[in-house]
């Protein structure tokens, strides 16, 4: 099944490229994964900056076992030509795939320098599109630590745009720093998917991506 997810996403200002080994260099990854900055970007997260490059390479060894296996489709978010940053890894996200569910988890992490500009949505209506009309998911949800206010204020943003919403709080669901926090759950189901957005998007989805076309 190695072939069921898209190597690579194009939408209008943002390029996903397969967080796969071959297509990310451990070490470009590792000077963005152990930069101070990602002090910033892991506060509310289960993990901290990496501390080595053994431990960026077993993050992308991670992505490959996970796409190999179809659990999930990770990506390298790249802004495109014309964006600030053009050409750079501005993050990493995905789509956790719950086959018997027939539900796919949404994740990212972007860099603080590429805060506000609107990626996380714009990643996140590409991902649903690919769930509802490619791998015929039936729900996509997306959870955030209830104090991270950033978060909040985007996905609640994308999940309305999408024809989703809250769906309510999950009591200790996560471990920060070795302390249980609560997340906040929003979820789109296909049906108002369709309802709001008739099916459509911007957004291409290739599987024949060059290796030495990463950028």
């Amino acid at each position: 099944m190695s072939d069921l997810f898209p190597e690579v996403i194009e939408t209008p200002r943002l390029r996903l490229v397969a967080r796969r080994p071959k297509h990310v260099g451990v070490h470009e990854a590792y000077d963005l994964c152990s930069a101070p900055e990602m002090d910033d970007v892991t506060r509310y997260m289960p993990w901290s900056r990496h501390e080595t490059p053994k431990v960026t390479k077993d993050f992308l060894d991670r992505g490959e076992s996970s796409w190999t296996d179809a659990e999930s489709a990770d990506y390298a978010i790249i802004p495109r030509e014309g964006e600030e940053g053009a050409g750079e890894i501005a993050g990493f996200g995905g789509l956790h795939t719950e086959w018997d569910r027939r539900v796919g988890e949404l994740g990212l992490w972007l860099r603080p320098r590429h805060w506000g500009r609107g990626y996380s949505g714009e990643r996140a209506a590409a991902l649903a599109a690919l769930a509802f009309d490619v791998f015929d998911l039936e729900v996509v949800a997306v959870s955030h630590v209830a104090a991270n206010e950033k978060s909040q204020r985007a996905i609640e943003k994308y999940t309305a745009a999408l024809g989703g919403g809250l769906d309510g709080r999950e009591r200790n669901s996560i471990v920060i720093d070795g302390d249980p926090a609560d997340e906040l759950r929003y979820s789109v189901s296909r049906e108002d998917w369709l309802a709001t957005t008739g099916g459509d998007y911007d957004a291409e989805f290739r599987w024949d991506l060059d290796p030495d076309d990463v950028r």
